[in-house]
C-alpha cells in the first residue's frame, strides 16, 4: 500500500514539475535566431551635418554609421555621408577599400516625363518601381494587371562610374541611385535608391531609402 501511495505521489510530482522544467529550459536556452536578425531594407533617416554620429547612414540596419565607445568615437558602418562641401552633398564609398557611384535621377515629375508611365504630380510611382533585374536597373513602363518594366537609361552609370568618395549635390525631392562595391571583396555590393524628402541646408537632410539587392 505504501509503495502504491509512493508511486501515485511520484507521478503527481512528475506531472506537476515537467511543465515547470520545460519552461525553465526554454527560458534559459539561447535563442539561435537572435544573432541572425533580419537585415533592414528600407526606412527613413535624417543625416545631421554637425552630428559626428548621425552624419552617416549604415544601409545594413538603417542607423547612424558612427559610434562612441570608451569615450572615443569611431566608424561602425558608414555607407552614406552628408557633407557640407559645396552647397551640401551626399557621399558614398568613404570606407577603406570601398568605391561607389551616385546617380541623380531628378524628381518624381522628371522621372515620369522621361519614362512615360502614369503618375500623379510629385507621385511615388517612379521611386517605388525602380528595381534591380540581374545587372541592370529598371523602371515602370505600364502599370496594367501585369506591370511592364523598361531599362533605366541612367542605370549603366552605376556599374561604370565607380570611385572613392563619389558624391552628388543634395536637391529637395530628387531621387538617387547609389552603388557601393569593395575592391578587396568582389562578392560585396550594395545598391540603394534614395529620395530627399526634407532638406535644411547646412543642417540636416532626411531620406527615404531602400535597398535593391
Amino acid at each position: 500500500m505504501k509503495k502504491i501511495r509512493f508511486l501515485i505521489v511520484s507521478a503527481a510530482l512528475i506531472a506537476f514539475c515537467s511543465p515547470q522544467l520545460l519552461r525553465a529550459q526554454t527560458a534559459t536556452a539561447p535563442d539561435e535566431k537572435q544573432g541572425a536578425q533580419q537585415r533592414k531594407r528600407t526606412g527613413i533617416f535624417t543625416l545631421y551635418a554637425l552630428d559626428p554620429l548621425a552624419r552617416t547612414l549604415c544601409f545594413n540596419d538603417g542607423k547612424e554609421g558612427r559610434m562612441i565607445a570608451n569615450n572615443q568615437w569611431g566608424n561602425r558602418c558608414s555607407d552614406l555621408t552628408y557633407s557640407l562641401a559645396g552647397s551640401g552633398v551626399l557621399v558614398a564609398g568613404v570606407e577603406i577599400n570601398r568605391v561607389a557611384a551616385i546617380v541623380d535621377l531628378g524628381n518624381a515629375n522628371d522621372l515620369r516625363e522621361r519614362y512615360g508611365f502614369e503618375d500623379a504630380e510629385n507621385g511615388g510611382v517612379g521611386f517605388a518601381s525602380l528595381r534591380l533585374e540581374g545587372d541592370k536597373i529598371t523602371v515602370l513602363l505600364e502599370d496594367n494587371s501585369t506591370p511592364v518594366w523598361q531599362p533605366l537609361k541612367e542605370g549603366p552609370q552605376l556599374f561604370s562610374d565607380v570611385k572613392a568618395s563619389a558624391n552628388a549635390p543634395i536637391k529637395l525631392g530628387h531621387i538617387y541611385l547609389v552603388r557601393i562595391v569593395d575592391t578587396k571583396d568582389k562578392r560585396f555590393q550594395q545598391i540603394a535608391k534614395l529620395m530627399v524628402i526634407a532638406y535644411r541646408p547646412n543642417e540636416a537632410v532626411t531620406l527615404r531609402w531602400e535597398l535593391l539587392n
